[in-house]
């Protein structure tokens, strides 16, 4: 690709890794930011991220052949009018949020619609701003892309090159099918995760019993519960119909579910679980996704005084980063005494490595 130049709204977690994988694949890319957080944008600098650092939005922005918008989505309305009057016609603007429906009925009341192309890269962390941000985020992670109907096709074809050469599958999907899909596979998950961990707070005893022994199977079905609160308020109330209707769905198979338990209906039982199983296990195993991969290692250990802290320093001696390490009480679902949970997969794959070198057993690895 010939060189470009790329402005960016925002330059937290996604938007300074989007800016660090395009001056990582494509160095002579020239790249402009604009961010409240001025600390961000100065260590953008520094690192060589960024080439133009701005404090508000202005003519700066007319010469850019993309325009990320990754501010906050509440901030879209007032920066897409800025915007407006400095935009070439030649500018592709995109975004990086994952509800579609909103920004694309802005574009079209702001009569921009030539040159819109929606995005959603399926990847993140629970650690967020730039000083987090890293190109190799979006590696083999699906990109959705929501064009307008009246991009033209070269425009569309060129910003997927553009997404495959920062490490990530572009897949092209309407607006209205991305929220839906998005509803389905994320945010119904994260609800039901939500609604489950309240009712096992509710359903506890004093003692709190349930809270204690919680793990395996619980842990990880509830793990996305963890979530900002805040970011999935917002959520669902910017994907309220789609979410509402799959929960309407949802409810109506629990009710039958329950019915056939009551009923006791043996076969009907057995297929209910026999098919859940057949399809998650034909899913495609990739690295990213709306619900973010867990990087977790279960290693047998030996009970006595200092064996966590014998494995914390040897994966700390070969700079392996833990995301988080503690003993497994509830095995319902895993071998080993030890858990271990990385942030990335490279250091899990490491740290096997290590441990294997040093005699301890691995009796699960799951990315």
């Amino acid at each position: 690709m010939s060189s470009f130049t790329c402005g960016f709204i925002g330059l937290g977690l996604i938007g300074g890794s989007i800016a660090k994988a395009l001056h990582e694949k494509l160095s002579d890319t020239r790249i402009i930011a604009c961010d409240t957080n001025t600390a961000s944008l100065e260590l953008a600098a520094r690192e060589g991220i960024i080439q133009k650092a701005c404090s508000e939005i202005g003519k700066d922005f007319t010469d850019c052949d993309y325009l990320f918008l990754c501010a906050p989505v509440s901030h879209n309305d007032r920066n897409l009018l800025t915007l407006k009057q400095y935009l070439s016609p030649e500018t592709i603007l995109t975004d990086v949020g994952s509800v579609k429906t909103g920004i694309h009925k802005q574009i079209e009341a702001l009569g921009l619609t030539k040159q819109f192309i929606g995005g959603h890269p399926m990847t993140g962390s629970e650690r967020f701003g730039y000083a987090n941000s890293k190109a190799s985020l979006f590696e083999n992670a699906y990109y959705i892309l929501t064009p307008t109907n009246d991009v033209p096709t070269e425009k569309i074809s060129a910003y997927q090159t553009l997404v495959q050469t920062i490490g990530a599958i572009p897949l092209v999907l309407p607006y209205e099918q991305h929220d839906y899909v998005t509803a389905a596979v994320s945010h119904l998950p994260h609800v039901i995760a939500a609604s489950l961990v309240n009712l096992v707070k509710d359903a506890d005893s004093k003692e709190g019993i349930m809270k204690m022994i919680a793990a395996g199977g619980f842990k990880d079905i509830t793990r996305i519960a963890s979530s900002s609160p805040a970011m999935w308020q917002q959520i669902c109330l910017t994907n309220t119909e789609n979410i509402s209707s799959l929960l309407d769905r949802y409810i109506q198979d629990l009710n039958a579910f329950k019915k056939e338990l009551d009923e006791k209906k043996t076969d009907t039982l057995y297929q209910f679980f026999d098919r859940a199983r057949a399809y998650r296990e034909s899913f495609i195993n990739v690295s990213s996704g709306p619900i973010k991969t867990e990087y977790v290692l279960t290693v047998d250990i030996a009970d006595k005084p200092g064996s966590i802290a014998a494995i914390a320093a040897l994966l700390a001696e070969h700079n392996v980063s833990i995301k988080n390490i503690g003993i497994n009480h509830n095995r319902e679902l895993a071998e080993g005494a030890l858990r271990i949970e990385f942030y990335e997969k490279a250091a899990a794959d490491q740290a096997e490595n290590i441990l294997e070198e040093h005699a301890y057993s691995i009796h699960t690895k799951k990315m």
